[in-house]
């Protein structure tokens, strides 16, 4: 049986709805995904670690929840917010509701609230810290709450969500280039599209990183994606300082921005962020625009970039940097995902070609 729930804004807005998942109370920084589908997916990326996500699409759940469409092993975010959560489902690869997958994870959703005009508060104030709860309704006491979640800036979120120990993804493969995947929060996703495209792949913890490197000699290094400030990711930042030139390297969303602050750039946090499958970025050697998948808060700030680093992609919707490359050695930074599942699929290609730089280092090291 449902509970009456309320979700209550740092700048005193609130919504009653009703509670779907578990019960209690959470906190975080609201953000708004635009996706249709893939609302797994999205809870399980690590990328939104410390949030609440808020669905703009009005029926999420009609398809049920499954063990494979998964990016991480447990649900990430800090709540969920939609128009209409659905109790029955239809697809033949269900296995249970999305209600009981957030009840089994500890997850507190609301359902039944106008999330355009949520959605509309978000945008015009920025990113703002909420507060969904089933057992407080209290309005004055959910503001004070609200207004003392911490900005994430302020934590360290990457250790929350990146691997303890070293493992393989895709078994003992003996052939194909071997990419260590630094872990700041990886997607499943982009170790299989490694895998896939011929890879042997390693995960490696970023305290460990640097250390991997040196004794395993991989064939070339992916930067992960990641939740929370890019500053704070300070074994990236060395590892990069450490490896550019001597290994091919791709930085993927928050690996980007660690890219850019190991060369001297700087990150700013975005107004609201960008989290949707649906954002056209230009690449601006071909002139061609693919449409991408983006879940990130932080951008870097062009205007900081040193002489050796070239923007080579750009967002239509706001002008901010989506990829950035090394004008002399193979390092490339993409702030969106080529790996996304279940789409856009515009961007695999950058992934293919990854693969193929490693390839060839690999060859000529044998």
């Amino acid at each position: 049986m449902t509970k009456k729930a309320v979700l209550l804004l740092e700048d005193g807005t609130y919504f009653v709805g009703r509670s779907f998942g578990a019960d209690g109370e959470t906190q975080g920084e609201l953000v708004f995904n635009t996706s249709m589908t893939g609302y797994q997916e999205i809870l399980t990326d690590p990328s939104y670690r410390g949030q609440i996500v808020v669905m703009t699409y009005t029926q999420i759940g009609n398809y049920g929840v499954n063990s494979e469409d998964v990016e991480s092993k447990r649900v990430q975010v800090s709540g969920f917010v939609v128009r209409e959560a659905f109790g029955r489902y239809s697809s033949w690869r269900a296995e249970k509701s999305l209600h009981e997958y957030l009840r089994e994870s500890g997850v507190i959703g609301i359902e039944g609230i106008d999330t355009r005009a949520l959605v509309k508060r978000i945008r015009e104030k920025g990113v703002l810290r909420g507060v969904i709860s089933t057992k407080e309704t209290n309005i004055e006491k959910l503001i004070a709450k609200a207004r003392s979640v911490p900005d994430i800036s302020e934590l360290d979120l990457v250790s929350e969500v990146s691997t303890e120990k070293s493992y393989k993804w895709g078994g003992d493969r003996e052939r194909g280039p071997l990419i260590a995947v630094v872990d700041f929060g990886v997607k499943f996703n982009i170790l299989r599209r490694l895998t896939l495209e011929g890879a042997r792949v390693v995960v490696v913890p970023p305290a460990q990183a640097m250390e991997f490197i040196k004794e395993k000699d991989p064939d070339a290094i992916l930067l992960s994606n990641g939740p929370g400030d890019p500053e704070r990711v300070v074994e990236g930042i060395r590892l990069v300082r450490e490896f550019m030139g001597k290994k091919p390297m791709l930085g993927i969303c928050l690996g980007c921005q660690v890219i850019g602050l190991a060369l001297g750039a700087r990150t700013y946090k975005l107004r609201f962020g960008h989290h949707g499958g649906n954002h056209p970025v230009k690449d601006l050697d071909t002139g061609r625009v693919e449409i991408t998948a983006q879940n990130h808060n932080f951008a870097i700030d062009p205007d900081t970039l040193p002489s050796d680093l070239e923007v080579t992609h750009i967002n239509l919707l706001d002008g901010t940097v989506e990829g950035i490359r090394h004008r002399d050695l193979p390092l490339i930074g993409i702030q969106y995902h080529p790996e996304n599942s279940p789409g856009p699929h515009d961007s695999y290609h950058l992934l293919r070609e990854f693969v193929e730089l490693a390839r060839r280092v690999s060859l000529r090291g044998s």
